[in-house]
């Protein structure tokens, strides 16, 4: 057996082996005792409601991934990517062109093979516990944006990419880090301008003792925000959440809608202040030069791979082409990207500690945070007791009660 076929096959293999445990681990982790620090807000039914939410999103989960690698080997084991290949080639376009062609195939397969999963997680298992709020037409509407975004914004990437590693020789990962780089740099830029109006209607804030309250707490803090937006979350689902989004005088503050019903003025604020938190601690600036040295390294163990004739015959292709080993190469890369996975896990973890410090000192009211978590989780069916394992591996926030501890512990240090 070719070395790479191996390698490859063992990856995926062990990959879903390995997220089948966990899930199982996840599952059993779960326990019918509520925790104390829930007892006087979270009722009974619904905690249980929310263990059968982890259940089957759980095992839903590993059911989809299950069928995800299975269809991939055997499209690997068959020769799809060949036959996808010579059916691009027939066009007798340029290099370029073909392997857009073969690129957007591939994704449109993907898309195909995972649509009946998307659709029944949302319109049943999300709709069964009360979340879904997406209409059809939103569903539809959403799939065809995002694979206009794709055209337009993936394939001029693509593109450059591919025309660096034919044209600059040996420093076109360097090149192409540079481009790509600076491309995502100017997309979170114009993201919260141009991209996500298309998907949801942002309002300023109203005019009240939300807004008052939260100018208040961003002068204290000297942050200057460029604005103070909600967002029509209940369009798709029930669920809460707020974000900062944004860089430089396109920066702003969002809440969702159902968000501004669920909590108070102050609780809002409270989680105001942890998100400002990121920005006053450097973590946006830390995630984006991590997240560029590991596209660098990405580049640069591409570039050795490129021509490499044993890995294009793992895939049984009958031509070696720089746009297939882009593909082929995400297979191979597949350990390391869980690696890095893991290590920003950690970091982000470490910065959501630190940023709900930061918000239990500068609001002097850890007590606002700690409600306001409770809420979130409680309204989100958030799971209490996940497995280390699970949240080692997967986690980019620490479990609440975790968070919820060390902020209790702030709230009894004297002032």
């Amino acid at each position: 057996m070719n070395m790479w076929l191996f390698f490859i096959l063992f990856v995926l293999i062990f990959t879903f082996c390995l997220e089948a445990v966990v899930s199982f681990l996840n599952i059993g982790a779960l326990t019918s005792t509520l925790p104390k620090e829930f007892e006087n807000i979270y009722d009974n039914d619904k905690y249980k409601k929310s263990q059968e939410y982890t259940k089957i999103t759980s095992q839903f989960s590993l059911i989809q991934n299950g069928f995800s690698t299975l269809i991939t080997i055997l499209f690997l084991l068959l020769g799809g990517f060949n036959m996808i290949d010579l059916w691009a080639r027939s066009f007798g376009f340029s290099e370029i062109i073909t392997g857009l062609i073969f690129t957007g195939i591939l994704i449109l397969f993907s898309f195909l093979s995972g649509l009946p999963f998307s659709v029944y997680s949302t319109f049943v298992i999300e709709e069964q516990f009360g979340f879904n709020k997406t209409t059809i037409q939103t569903f539809i509407l959403d799939i065809i944006k995002g694979s206009a975004l794709i055209i337009i914004i993936g394939a001029p990437v693509l593109t450059l990419i591919l025309w660096f590693f034919m044209s600059a020789g040996t420093y076109a990962w360097l090149f192409c880090w540079i481009g790509v780089f600076i491309i995502s740099l100017f997309l979170q830029f114009i993201a919260p301008v141009v991209i996500m109006p298309l998907f949801n209607k942002f309002s300023p804030i109203e005019e009240g003792a939300l807004k008052d309250n939260i100018i208040r707490y961003a002068n204290q803090e000297n942050f200057k925000l460029q604005g103070i937006y909600t967002m029509d979350g209940s369009k798709r689902s029930s669920k809460l959440n707020a974000f900062f989004t944004g860089l430089g005088n396109f920066r702003k503050i969002v809440f969702y809608d159902t968000l501004l019903e669920k909590l108070t003025e102050l609780e809002i604020t409270a989680i105001l202040a942890h998100e400002m938190g990121h920005f006053k601690l450097k973590h946006i600036t830390k995630m984006i030069v991590g997240s560029a040295i590991q596209t660098g390294i990405l580049f640069y163990l591409l570039s050795l791979f490129l021509h490499s004739k044993g890995l294009s015959t793992a895939f049984s292709m009958q031509h070696l082409s720089i746009y297939s080993s882009l593909v082929f190469f995400g297979f191979i890369y597949s350990p390391v990207s869980m690696l890095t996975s893991i290590i920003f896990n950690v970091i982000s973890r470490k910065h959501e500690y630190a940023a709900d410090k930061y918000a239990a000192v500068t609001t002097a009211q850890p007590e606002l945070l700690i409600e306001g978590l409770k809420k979130l989780t409680i309204a989100n069916l958030g799971n209490l007791t996940p497995h280390p394992l699970h949240v080692f591996l997967h986690y980019s926030h620490p479990p609440v009660l975790m968070r919820i501890k060390k902020l209790q512990q702030l709230a009894s240090l004297p002032q």
